[in-house]
C-alpha cells in the first residue's frame, strides 16, 4: 500500500466530508435516542464505502478514455466554479 497516497486521499476526503450534508444527516439520526448508535454508524459507514466504491469505479472507467491531465483540469475548474457560485450567490442564508 502506498502510505503517502493513502494519507493524501484520507486527508482530502476527511476534510471535504466535515460538516457536509452526509455528516449532518448522520448526526440527526444519531441524536434520536430510539436509534441504536451502532446501527446508525454501520449504515452511514456502509453508504460512504459504497459511494466511494462507485467513485473509484467511475474514475477507473473514465481514465480509460480521458487523459488524466484533462480530468485534473476539469475537476479543478469544477471546484473553482462551485466555489465562485457559492461566494457570489445572493442567498446569505445558505452559509
Amino acid at each position: 500500500m502506498d502510505v503517502r497516497l493513502f494519507a493524501t486521499v484520507f486527508g482530502t476526503i476527511f476534510v471535504a466530508e466535515l460538516g457536509d450534508k452526509t455528516q449532518l444527516a448522520t448526526l440527526l439520526y444519531a441524536s434520536n435516542a430510539a436509534h441504536p448508535k451502532l446501527t446508525v454508524f454501520a449504515a452511514s459507514a456502509a453508504a460512504l464505502v459504497l459511494a466511494s466504491a462507485l467513485g473509484v469505479l467511475a474514475g477507473s472507467l473514465v481514465a480509460d478514455h480521458v487523459d488524466p491531465k484533462l480530468m485534473r483540469w476539469v475537476a479543478g475548474l469544477g471546484f473553482i466554479a462551485v466555489g465562485l457560485w457559492v461566494l457570489t450567490s445572493g442567498d446569505t442564508n445558505a452559509v
